[in-house]
């Protein structure tokens, strides 16, 4: 058995529904169908969700929504009338959007998770009758049906670990091909929840390892996952194969191809996952397995992102000091802040956070905090820093890649603010200025490739 999930860009028209329906179709194993809501069908297009959270803004601020409400309906009517489907969809997805606005309208948060999830669920809804006029038993199935039960924060579900067992339990032996909405679940106590986006990369992945699957095919709109991104550098080197902690530390570090929460479920479970282009299926795509053969070059991949800052604190003979960076850490964790990277030095050390994370006076109170109960000479939060990462399983055994890398961005006229390397050697990180960090990456891609 294989899961299969198709993003926004691959039912985003009726004549994307035609193209997921003959991939479908085109292998028996493929009998669970995860799927996104409409995408962009150009490039000045909106995506679905995005006209969803419009729609309940304009709902919770007590706006006339009848605008944002008609151009969700454009968009399904498109769909239904594009796939000659019964027009009692359209009237069906009208009631249950006014019942859901209607239910929540004094309760932002469940209405914006509701209505969200709507994006995706009537999507499903269509694409399992749609499949059904071609002759085929096909069935939609809701993901409190399929056993997703999930944590109760708005928008940022976490899947409990009993439900694995529930989705195996209700899908593994079901009839026809069965199509599941992503991107939510369900609480414990009945509200739908979704997950953060990107999250039917998340469903896929969690129903992939609840029926333990053969294989999890993500089918998106590129042939294959590149070692660069495709917009800075002309005709990248494509990944034939990688390894899930090389595909994790790419999605982490700005890969948008892959959901980098999505691969944990799959990961232990060691179900492979490829990716595929809905609108070239015959291409052999990218495989994410757990170990692979090496290919002759250590680097498989670099990204890099933006929006970082480092809080830099220096304190003599802060080696000696015990439990230091521990009570560091604790302040952190009060103001609910999670760190990326800690490097150090005797005396100093530095906590990479991301910037958002230091807003409505978090920084102030951190910094106040620091400086009265750790007693530290100096302490100061620098802005605007990007990182960018060199990804490959080969370099634990090759030497010299920190110094080819060095190199690379010193002929570019790059500083380096920050390395970092963890234990496991599967990545390299480089802190620069968020302003050069397109050259950086293309600088290091060139030294590389």
């Amino acid at each position: 058995m294989k899961v299969v999930k198709f993003g926004g860009s691959s039912v985003a028209s009726p004549e994307q529904f035609q193209k997921v329906a003959n991939i479908v179709l085109a292998d028996r194993k493929r009998k669970f169908i995860i799927v996104s809501a409409p995408g962009k069908r150009h490039d000045v297009d909106r995506k679905m969700t995005d006209l969803l959270i419009q729609l309940a803004d304009s709902v919770a601020e007590g706006r006339d929504d009848s605008a944002a409400f008609a151009s969700v309906m454009e968009r399904y009517q498109e769909i239904v009338t594009g796939l000659s489907l019964e027009k009692l969809f359209v009237s069906e997805i009208q009631r249950n959007l006014q019942e859901t606005i209607a239910r929540y309208r004094h309760d932002r948060k469940r209405l914006m998770d509701s209505l969200k999830a709507s994006g995706e669920d009537n999507n499903a809804r269509l694409m399992a009758a749609y499949i059904t006029t071609l002759g085929q038993e096909a069935y939609y199935v809701s993901p409190k049906e399929a056993g997703m039960v999930v944590t109760n924060e708005p928008g940022n579900a976490r899947i409990l670990p009993e439900a694995f067992e529930r989705i195996g339990t209700s899908l593994k032996n079901r009839e026809g091909i069965l199509v599941i909405p992503g991107f939510f679940g369900y609480s414990k106590e009945g509200h739908i929840v979704t997950f953060p986006r990107g999250g039917s990369d998340i469903t896929g992945s969690i129903i992939a390892a609840g029926v333990e699957a053969e294989e999890y095919e993500n089918f998106t709109d590129v042939d294959s996952i590149y070692s660069v991104n495709p917009k800075l550098v002309r005709n990248p080197a494509e990944i034939k194969e990688l390894t899930y902690r090389e595909m994790r530390e790419l999605a982490y570090a700005g890969f948008s191809v892959f959901h980098d929460e999505a691969l944990q479920p799959v990961f232990h479970k060691k179900i492979p996952v490829c990716v595929k282009n809905t609108n070239h299926p015959e291409a052999p795509g990218t495989s994410i397995v757990s170990a692979r053969e090496p290919n002759g070059y250590p680097v498989v991949g670099i990204a890099s992102d933006k929006g970082f800052c480092s809080i830099n604190i220096t304190k003599y003979l802060m080696n000696r000091e015990l439990g230091f960076g521990r009570r560091l850490l604790e302040i952190l964790e009060d103001e609910h802040i999670s760190y990326e990277h800690t490097p150090s030095g005797i005396d100093n050390i530095s906590v990479i956070v991301r910037a958002h994370q230091l807003e409505n006076g978090k920084e102030e109170r951190i910094l106040q905090r620091i400086c009265t109960e750790l007693l530290v000479d100096e302490v100061h939060v620098e802005r605007n820093l990007g990182m960018v990462m060199v990804v490959g399983e080969g370099m634990a055994k090759t030497v010299g890649i920190a110094a080819k890398a060095a190199n690379a961005l010193a002929e570019a006229g790059i500083n380096i603010k920050m390395i970092n390397q963890g234990s496991s050697e599967v990545s390299m990180m480089f802190g620069v200025d968020d302003y050069q960090v397109n050259e950086a990456l293309t600088a290091l891609y060139h030294a590389f490739f």
